[in-house]
């Protein structure tokens, strides 16, 4: 039977070789998303990617144009393509402004943090001075929307009259830094922590995401105040 038309009968399963090519575009940016943050964005080459992924040169450039190409798909495919997700939940959730924010950290820590693809945050602050375009895609597609995600969080909490009145656009940066220590932290070994310190995400995450809604705070109420011990915020 023609090939064609196997792949054609209903239910039947694409043969192996098939399978292959339509698997290599998340096979190469996994591949580029591990040289990018082993080696870094103008480290990294095209050679690379492709044998990493353990297709032809040819391969990768059939699917990305260029480098840069491959690293807006790379920052797509890991971070900014959450950001639909991550709005839906904002429009649905239920609980208080403090616990909204507790739960965007936690989630971006879970989604994108936890895992390789925090990386790319640390290969934008050392090489996307470097790099205008990369810098400007990722200004776009990354730092923009989760400025504005955040920004919403705390303009629920002022509109609800949980947070005191303040400014928005200069308060983000106050989350943004505790996540970025969070990144840099792990990425960047004996830069942020003493040896003898060790650092749980989670239990940092909690602790700071309370001290800043306990700061915005209009009540005086212990809501969102973290009681823990200086152990049990991971800081030991």
């Amino acid at each position: 039977m023609p090939l064609s038309q196997i792949c054609c009968e209903p239910g039947a399963t694409p043969p192996k070789r098939a399978r292959r090519k339509q698997a290599r575009p998340g096979e190469l940016l996994d591949a580029a998303l591990d040289l990018f943050v082993e080696k870094g964005f103008a480290a990294t080459r095209m050679e690379e990617v492709a044998e990493r992924a353990g297709v032809s040169k040819g391969t990768v450039f059939l699917y990305f144009p260029s480098k840069e190409d491959l690293f807006k798909a790379v920052v797509r495919h890991n971070i900014s393509g959450q950001f639909p997700q991550w709005n839906a939940e904002f429009e649905s959730f239920q609980g208080s402004s403090a616990d909204m924010l507790r739960y965007c950290m936690q989630t971006w820590w879970d989604r994108v943090g936890a895992t390789k693809a925090s990386g790319i945050s640390k290969l934008m602050i050392s090489e996307g001075r470097n790099f205008p375009e990369i810098a400007a895609f990722y200004q776009l597609e990354v730092v923009t929307p989760g400025h504005k995600l955040i920004q919403r969080v705390l303009q629920r909490g002022i509109d609800q009259g949980e947070f005191r009145a303040v400014d928005v656009n200069q308060a983000v940066y106050g989350v943004i830094a505790s996540m970025v220590f969070l990144i840099l932290s792990k990425h960047s070994i004996g830069m942020c922590l003493k040896d003898d310190m060790t650092l749980d995400p989670h239990a940092y995450i909690a602790c700071q995401a309370a001290i800043f809604a306990r700061g915005l705070s209009l009540g005086t109420s212990p809501e969102g105040q973290y009681a823990g011990t200086p152990s049990q915020a991971g800081l030991q």
